[in-house]
């Protein structure tokens, strides 16, 4: 399933939503090119989604869901991929 959080995180004079699948990436990366989301949007696990997107990701058939559950899922489904505390140099 295709999960996405509201836009409320705000960056570059936008607010945004994360979009992750709670199921694969192969299912994720084949949504948000429906969507038309860049490939560089696209952080380890999740697609960083405009807020002028929210609506139309919805009717594409993602599930709004809230911040906290939407990580859950991304951890439970085994997807969570987290910064590193310590980058490489």
């Amino acid at each position: 399933m295709i999960l996405i959080d509201p836009p409320t995180w705000p960056g570059h004079g936008k607010y945004w939503s994360h979009l992750v699948s709670d199921h694969s990436l192969e299912e994720l990366h084949a949504f948000a090119a429906r969507l038309g989301a860049p490939a560089k949007g696209f952080e380890r696990d999740h697609y960083d989604i405009p807020a002028a997107w929210y609506e139309k990701a919805v009717a594409l058939g993602a599930e709004p869901v809230a911040s906290r559950e939407l990580v859950a899922r991304l951890t439970a489904a085994g997807l969570r991929r987290r910064k590193s505390a310590h980058p490489a140099p």
